[in-house]
């Protein structure tokens, strides 16, 4: 084979150019502008998608957990050497207990159509009452073993039954305060099948002593089924409404359901 033939298949030098190193600089800087805009431009993109991502998430893991929601489904009980201490996990501030001598819960939405007031000798007197060793599960990654005694929620219902289309109860402290001690209402969502779970308490006793103020005295809803921010501390108000109402942790972000 010639010297000439192996020139065409062998390997050819590369070529060589000049390039303006000015005009390469410009070039890369405008170059990692535009990256960095377009990247900036995704980013935003991207942020004003995510509220509503995390909603949709928020509201399929809601129906996920109302499918799974059953009455005859228990949570765990425990016995009393298994129980732990208890936080203070006020949302704001501890109340001064200057409230409790005119304490009251006001019932609303009721099919008698009339608003009714009730103190806490009125429950204690008027109903039985149930004790349950129950673990009480925080958003917030903490969790505590606790003994309650109170009322059940269902015997409260059969007492004062709701309006026929009520499917939702709003649970209210008027109360409640903020971090700095100023009053700031507190009040969830509680759809009326949780309300009417066997182990949903209206309770009045923690560890066989009536509730103390750092733990929602002298009325608190304990619901094991949910999260406990849904578990109201001295309770004011429950109204019985047909379409699910305000709650204070969903208008901040959080799920609507929060069920265990």
């Amino acid at each position: 084979m010639s010297t000439k033939s192996r020139g065409c298949f062998g390997e050819q030098p590369l070529p060589t150019f000049e390039v303006n190193t000015q005009l390469l600089h410009r070039r890369t800087r405008r170059d990692l502008l535009l990256f960095g805009a377009g990247t900036m431009a995704a980013l935003a993109g991207a942020r004003s998608l995510l509220p509503h991502a995390l909603s949709v998430a928020l509201r399929i893991d809601d129906e996920v957990a109302k499918s799974l929601y059953s009455p005859r489904r228990m949570v765990p009980t425990y016995t009393k050497s298994q129980i732990t201490q208890l936080k203070n996990n006020y949302s704001g501030a501890t109340p001064d207990p200057s409230y409790i001598p005119g304490w009251h819960v006001t019932l609303d939405g009721l099919a008698s159509g009339v608003s009714v007031a009730l103190n806490i000798r009125n429950l204690m007197t008027r109903f039985s009452i149930h004790e349950q060793i129950t673990r009480l599960v925080c958003v917030e990654g903490w969790s505590a073993v606790a003994w309650w005694a109170g009322l059940r929620f269902d015997d409260l219902l059969r007492a004062h039954p709701p309006m026929s289309q009520a499917k939702w109860v709003r649970v209210e402290s008027s109360v409640n305060l903020d971090v700095s001690g100023n009053p700031d209402p507190y009040y969830v969502s509680i759809d009326l099948a949780t309300a009417l779970h066997p182990q949903t308490l209206l309770a009045t006793h923690l560890n066989s002593q009536p509730l103390a103020v750092e733990h929602g005295a002298p009325l608190r809803l304990i619901v094991p089924v949910k999260l406990g921010l849904k578990n109201v501390k001295a309770i004011t108000g429950l109204t019985y409404v047909a379409q699910e109402p305000r709650d204070y942790w969903a208008e901040r972000g959080y799920s609507h359901y929060d069920g265990i």
